[in-house]
């Protein structure tokens, strides 16, 4: 079941059913970006990753919920197709369910997404229970979590040893048990991610996983060559747009010092 390409917009529930059948999902937080990605994904994420790819921040854990509502409603309006799913930044929902709710409903209302990704398994399953129970869509996030850089003590891959691919299948079957509609599953041995997303019954969404996983996702700047701090093992470079953009604006550097910028065709009227 595919609903790429139907002349209607892609639903949560169209995803739910999508179990089994390859997912495109993207990154995106302007409005030109989700214009130009819309037609070939089925969900635009609007990630936490902003932080590090926009803000130059050295994780995701200083972005707020304002910035996420910014960012949410830019690509909200440069979509006719996808589903918009916006993450939940870190502080807004590990409390408690209460205030989860009370800053996933400002997320919604004020973006007009149709869901909201959080992180975490076993300890988020309540929360994600509470939030579902009282119609806000989530997609949970296990394995490698970003917002969990500090604990885990950088961004490693999880699932190499007996006692991590237990946890990270637990956290997969609680958050899926608690009402996600789908499960980000990052940076996870692949013989781990594929064994997930055979035994839970809502879609997989990899990043850095497995190729068996329900649907695959990337970090637009990855993708496009864009944010070259660092290139995680993970990213498949789909062009290399840094290039491309240093050497356009090096041309338009040295067009304005020879003053061959502007030409007669770039001005308004003509010097007598």
């Amino acid at each position: 079941m595919s609903v790429h390409g139907a002349d209607r917009a892609v639903t949560v529930p169209d995803l739910r059913r999508m179990k089994g059948t390859p997912q495109v999902w993207l990154t995106a937080y302007t409005t030109p970006m989700a214009k130009l990605l819309d037609p070939h994904c089925d969900v635009l994420l609007v990630g936490d990753s902003l932080g590090m790819v926009l803000y130059g921040l050295p994780s995701t854990l200083g972005v707020s919920l304002d910035t996420m509502i910014a960012h949410g409603a830019a690509v909200v309006r440069g979509v006719r197709h996808a589903c918009v799913v916006v993450d939940m930044p870190f502080g807004s929902y590990q409390e408690t369910p209460a205030l989860a709710y009370r800053h996933a409903a400002r997320v919604l209302a004020e973006t007009g997404a149709q869901a909201v990704k959080l992180e975490g398994g076993t300890e988020m399953a309540a929360t994600i229970r509470f939030l579902t129970q009282r119609g806000v869509p989530v997609c949970g996030h296990v394995g490698l979590m970003p917002q969990s850089v500090n604990v885990a003590g950088g961004f490693r891959a999880t699932g190499r040893t007996d006692d991590e691919a237990a946890k990270v299948t637990a956290d997969a079957h609680a958050v899926a048990e608690a009402g996600a509609f789908a499960v980000v599953v990052e940076g996870t041995l692949e013989r781990v991610a594929a064994a997930i997303t055979a035994a839970i019954a809502v879609p997989t969404i990899g990043i850095g996983a497995s190729a068996q996983c329900d649907g695959q996702v990337l970090v637009i700047d990855d993708l496009l060559g864009t944010f070259n701090d660092f290139t995680p093992r993970f990213v498949k470079r789909y062009a290399n747009l840094g290039v491309e953009i240093s050497r356009a604006v090096a041309a338009y550097a040295e067009d304005v010092r020879a003053r061959r910028f502007p030409a007669g065709d770039h001005t308004f009227g003509k010097v007598k």
